[in-house]
């Protein structure tokens, strides 16, 4: 069943779970994915945690705990979440150990309501490492504009960080920047940078749902023949960033001095149009040293018909900028596309985060002992 979950490991793809929950944890269903599926890592999201805890499954002692401490809300979810990737940091460790440091990683998010405050994000990136307290955590950190010395600020004070929400082209080229930046600042302090560590987490299906809608609108045959193309084409480009500022000068100073680089994370990955293959987003984003982090049921997919043929991003990059132009051509505004999708992701994750708040505050009021 995972002959192609292990053929994409050897291709240079580590396989994360992009997904977490208590029962996960205590079921033995992650160490199994682990042990069978060669997952070597999870990502949350607010999202991820809304839907797990919202579903009480696990996490009604823990619960009724904090309502008898009369905790807030805000405090409750950091409580529970933070335990949950206590947890699954500890069932990852000797993945973590045996790649020295690079996978066996679990990352949390910081409040998405901060995502456009520089200095909060700093000081809760600050407090969920130290609330975790595990060397294989990543803080999550959106790549707003205001995130993006956030991240820099964050990589300078030694924490490994996962930026997440990338879908333009010239914003992950600032996120890399950030990344260096942050690097210069740690080795300047004297950090020891070998054990920083940071992925780029660039959305890749949602790309597709927008301009698929717009290619649509049009009803064109040049329209109808570009679907499904623009999300790949713009990951593929970013692999091509990704090749050349990891191969410059200032990246080959850091380099020297113990620095790892930021993999490329393929995020988005499941699959939202039905008339494409549900594999598309694994098969045919194989480059070596990325991610590729998958909902379970693309995890599923690719081990069962997942079609991996080595390398499908380096040598397409001529196409990939010509299927861009193109969309260009039809009049579909790149630039509002993905600035519309990084607000859209934001938002999201915000709304995502206020449901759990008042889905989290009902159960601590219904567990609270009467006066």
């Amino acid at each position: 069943m995972t002959d192609a979950l292990k053929r994409l490991s050897d291709e240079g793809v580590a396989i994360w779970l992009d997904d977490l929950s208590r029962k996960r944890i205590t079921s033995g269903n992650l160490a199994e994915l682990i042990d069978q599926s060669h997952v070597v890592g999870v990502t949350t999201n607010p999202s991820i945690f809304q839907k797990a805890i919202s579903s009480g499954d696990g996490y009604e002692q823990q619960l009724a705990d904090l309502a008898v401490r009369k905790v807030t809300v805000d405090e409750a979810i950091r409580m529970i979440t933070t335990a949950d990737v206590r947890d699954a940091a500890d069932i990852l460790r000797p993945v973590f150990d045996a790649t020295d440091g690079q996978d066996g990683r679990v990352s949390i998010e910081v409040d998405p309501r901060l995502a456009h405050e520089t200095a909060a994000t700093v000081a809760e990136a600050k407090q969920l490492a130290w609330l975790v307290d595990r060397p294989n955590t990543l803080i999550k950190i959106p790549a707003t504009k205001a995130g993006l010395p956030a991240i820099a600020e964050v990589i300078g004070k030694g924490i490994s960080v996962n930026v997440t929400l990338i879908f333009s082209l010239e914003r992950y080229r600032a996120v890399m920047d950030a990344y260096l930046t942050g690097l210069e600042t740690a080795k300047a302090a004297g950090l020891d940078l070998s054990l920083i560590h940071s992925v780029a987490s660039f959305f890749v299906s949602r790309v597709d749902t927008e301009i698929d809608k717009r290619l649509d609108a049009l009803g064109t045959d040049e329209a109808k023949a570009l679907r499904g193309k623009a999300a790949l084409a713009n990951a593929r480009l970013a692999y091509q960033a990704y090749e050349e500022v990891f191969s410059s000068d200032r990246w080959t100073a850091l380099e020297k001095a113990g620095a790892n680089k930021q993999r490329a994370l393929w995020a988005s990955t499941g699959v939202k149009d039905p008339a494409y293959k549900d594999t598309l987003y694994v098969d045919d984003l194989v480059a070596p040293n990325t991610v590729n982090t998958m909902p379970e049921a693309t995890l599923e997919a690719t081990a069962d018909h997942g079609q991996i043929t080595g390398d499908t991003v380096r040598g397409t990059y001529e196409q990939a900028k010509a299927e861009l132009d193109a969309l260009a051509k039809l009049g579909i505004s790149y630039d509002d596309v993905v600035q519309l999708l990084e607000d859209e992701g934001v938002d999201k994750f915000e709304q995502s985060w206020n449901d759990l708040l008042k889905s989290t505050e009902a159960e601590l009021k219904r567990l609270a002992p009467e006066a």
